[in-house]
């Protein structure tokens, strides 16, 4: 059994797995399976009343900077992330789920739907928000499984509601399931203070005071920016989308979010791909993309109906259709490489920017965020 000190040095995160996964093998009790590939999942919870309109924003903004903290934080994770957003009886809806998904890209165009609205009286809808996060996200099981849950919000929950769970009862369920839940408030107000304090501690997270909009959100361009973003235009050409008409148009829209996305927000995506990719060679989130996915293995070419191949390969003969495929792939490992070099001399230059910027890391929502996850997963 581990010593009461070699726990305490223990990240917070796989502390908490520990706890609650008998069969974790310590260092002097060395497991004879092979470990499986980590998996880091990290849902946020997340107020869209009116209020907070300005911090929704942002957080369009730097999910992509989000995303890679977590990449840079453990290079051969899988990363899964999820969203609850949530208002109040009486809103538009109460709360609305994403689903935990690799699918990053997906996941940022439904935030990019979000809009801040509603929420007339004080007291939000936090206990049946935060129970959905807990209970209702399909959270990986298993002890190679670090999860966090950020709750993120300026207004307390209503504790009159008699259908909801109330949180110390959620967060109970959440240390049963090896979920750290942090508490980041917006704004000053005490009352919220009170209640997101307790969260904090009684989810073995942090409590994250940030200012009501979210704090300076810091947008730093590089001069690689333009050669990022086009390489990664050419990158999306050697996509080849198939599989019914959804899920083609589904990746027809993740290679135009380059185009669409501001320049450092491209940019930042572009990197994140680049780092999340490297092993398999992905140039898109998710599935769809015939190249990486018969690359792979996780598609058989001959196993696609004619009708779900893209118009390119269609024409050509079976057994030309491989070749089309590794050429693209040949093409994309080259453009890939580049774009390694890129990445890496951004995120320098980005390094250094932040160190002269007057804001600090937990002024804002996105730093604070990264912050917290560079501290609570396993290195």
């Amino acid at each position: 059994m581990l010593s009461n000190l070699a726990r305490a040095l223990m990240p917070a995160c796989f502390a908490a797995v520990l706890a609650v996964s008998p069969g974790f093998a310590s260092p002097e009790e060395p497991s004879s399976r092979a470990r499986p590939k980590p998996i880091v999942e990290v849902a946020f919870v997340l107020d869209t009343t009116g209020s907070m309109g300005p911090l929704i924003e942002g957080a369009k903004r730097k999910i992509w900077s989000i995303a890679t903290a977590i990449v840079d934080a453990n290079p051969n994770a899988e990363i899964r992330m999820g969203l609850v957003a949530y208002r109040d009886i009486g809103d538009e809806y109460v709360t609305k789920t994403f689903n935990l998904t690799t699918d990053i890209q997906d996941l940022y165009g439904n935030l990019l739907q979000l809009r801040a609205q509603g929420g007339g009286d004080w007291p939000e809808s936090v206990n049946e928000a935060l129970d959905v996060g807990v209970t209702k996200l399909s959270w990986t099981q298993g002890a190679e499984i670090c999860r966090i849950l950020f709750l993120v919000g300026d207004a307390p929950p209503h504790m009159d509601y008699a259908q909801d769970t109330k949180y110390p009862e959620v967060l109970r369920m959440a240390r049963d399931r090896g979920i750290i839940v942090n508490a980041v408030q917006a704004g000053g107000a005490r009352d919220t203070e009170r209640v997101w304090r307790d969260i904090a501690q009684r989810g073995d997270g942090r409590y994250i005071p940030i200012p009501q909009d979210g704090g300076q959100v810091l947008i730093i361009e590089t001069p690689w920016d333009t050669e990022i973003i086009e390489l990664q235009g050419r990158i999306n050409g050697t996509v080849l989308p198939y599989g019914p008409r959804a899920q083609r148009y589904s990746v027809e829209q993740k290679t135009a979010q380059i185009a669409a996305a501001p320049r450092a927000v491209a940019s930042e995506m572009a990197g994140y791909l680049s780092k999340s990719g490297a092993s398999s060679g992905a140039a898109v989130t998710g599935r769809g993309d015939l190249v990486t996915d018969v690359t792979t293995g996780r598609q058989r070419l001959d196993g696609v109906k004619d009708e779900d191949l893209p118009d390119t390969l269609r024409a050509m003969k079976p057994q030309e259709r491989q070749a089309a495929i590794d050429k693209s792939m040949a093409e994309r490992k080259g453009l890939n490489a580049r774009m390694a070099e890129l990445v890496k001399k951004r995120d320098q230059y980005v390094i250094e920017q932040r160190k002269n910027a007057p804001t600090k890391p937990a002024d804002s929502f996105d730093r604070a965020v990264a912050e917290t996850l560079k501290a609570q997963i396993k290195r």
